[in-house]
């Protein structure tokens, strides 16, 4: 009855969020046949719309445009860096920019990104969200309890910020962008309190908890319906620790700040891809070390405030043939390991998430990439590729930030580079902490 009533009551708080989510929920329905015919047509209409709506797809875009149907696998990728340097003429003319707002991603490959946003786009993500929640199981009005590393996200007006409709939407957020041992414990106290539907968060922080309530010993509440980690890779050992600490399925989740709900694992443990949301290419390339892998492009089908048309995210990955047990019409993949960085430990115990270190950097899009490397407890190096250096002020604030939020006795040394190397697997590293 409680969660009928929460369910009633944000749905009337949110209408765009449950008519985008009934939208989603009906497409799904759709035979393989009727889904790919859906997803050629939205392709046609979003080049359509990019090449009418913004200055850059209409230089970029129209000499590709010629010929019917376009084939995607002739035009221009979009690259980080493109995006930076034309920010403005990715905007639509007839966006209202006294509504539109800049959203930031640190770059989990290491390269700083704005994006323009709305909350049009918002409310998309999380239907988007919602529909991925409901492959466990979970219904609206369940409660759901988020493990979220990045601070941005939790303050006032943040994805997950806390306000007055948190009651009504049965979800609460835990900032835990650092931690202790003690507070993964008192963590792990507050999910038997609070009694979950869902978990969801980061992969390392979830597996932390998991850790903490196996070597505790702790029991973990029967509602429990799944896991849904996000925003990192998921290894094999994380996924086994969370379920045995948890005692539900790990469902893993594909998106960005920047393109949200690309793909997410259904029951069965497959990974589909949401074709009625974006366009996936896997399109084989070289990496900086000489080696083979799959890049992915993402066109988003939905965004028709800054359309992103074969985005290269930075990630690798490959389509897969066949058909789920599931009864999910959407095409399935896998993912590369990608986005592995590691946490910064202090002197007094403290662990801080790499993504701290991602809002340090947030909206200093003139960084062509960095990382950050911690030589000691009392020492950390930030390598930078940039036009420029950086000016004292941000120096100062930047210093000022680890002081007051890490710990005052770790030091800040900045280098910059010409290039800073990949990995052996030619992933970058944005976070390296000790060993």
């Amino acid at each position: 009855m409680i969660e009928r009533l929460r369910h009633w009551l944000h749905r009337h708080r949110h209408p765009i969020r449950y008519a985008q989510l009934d939208t989603l929920l009906h497409t799904q329905s759709l035979s393989r046949e009727a889904l790919l015919e859906k997803q050629r047509h939205d392709l046609a209409d979003i080049l359509d719309f990019a090449v009418t709506q913004t200055p850059y797809y209409a230089e970029t875009l129209a000499p590709f445009l010629n010929h019917v149907p376009v084939e995607l696998s002739t035009l221009p990728i979009l690259h980080k860096a493109l995006i930076t340097q034309h920010m403005d003429d990715l905007l639509a003319r007839d966006a209202d920019r006294t509504q539109v707002k800049v959203g930031h991603t640190g770059g989990s490959t290491g390269n700083p990104l704005a994006f323009w946003y709305d909350d049009a786009k918002h409310e998309l993500m999380r239907a988007g969200m919602m529909r991925s929640y409901m492959l466990s199981g979970w219904r609206p009005g369940q409660k759901i309890l988020n493990f979220w590393g990045a601070r941005q996200d939790v303050v006032p007006g943040g994805v997950f910020g806390a306000q007055f409709g948190d009651a009504i939407a049965a979800e609460h957020t835990i900032a835990a962008h650092e931690y202790t041992e003690e507070q993964l414990i008192e963590w792990a106290h507050f999910i038997q309190r609070y009694r979950p539907v869902l978990l969801q968060g980061y992969a390392s922080i979830l597996s932390e908890v998991a850790r903490a309530v196996i070597e505790n010993g702790l029991s973990m509440p029967k509602s429990l319906l799944g896991v849904y980690s996000t925003a990192e890779v998921l290894t094999d050992s994380q996924r086994q620790h969370m379920e045995q600490a948890f005692g539900c399925k790990v469902f893993n989740q594909y998106g960005s700040r920047e393109i949200p709900n690309i793909a997410c694992e259904c029951r069965h443990g497959n990974m589909h891809v949401f074709t009625d949301m974006v366009m996936l290419e896997s399109v084989p390339q070289k990496n900086k070390t000489g080696s083979n892998e799959n890049r992915l492009l993402v066109t988003s089908l939905t965004n028709r405030l800054m359309p992103m048309i074969r985005y290269d995210i930075g990630d690798s990955g490959r389509l897969l043939g066949g058909a789920c047990e599931c009864g999910l019409p959407f095409p399935l993949m896998e993912m590369a390991l990608c986005r592995q960085n590691d946490h910064i430990r202090t002197r007094s115990g403290k662990i801080v998430h790499p993504s701290y270190f991602n809002r340090l950097l947030y909206g200093k899009t003139q960084i062509r990439q960095y990382q950050w490397v911690q030589h000691s407890q009392s020492r950390i190096v930030l390598n930078l590729v940039a036009p420029q250096p950086l000016n004292a002020d941000t120096l100062a604030s930047l210093a000022l930030s680890i002081h007051q939020d890490i710990d005052p006795q770790l030091s800040l040394e900045v280098h910059y580079f010409d290039h800073i190397p990949s990995t052996v697997s030619g992933k970058h590293r944005f976070v390296i902490g000790l060993a």
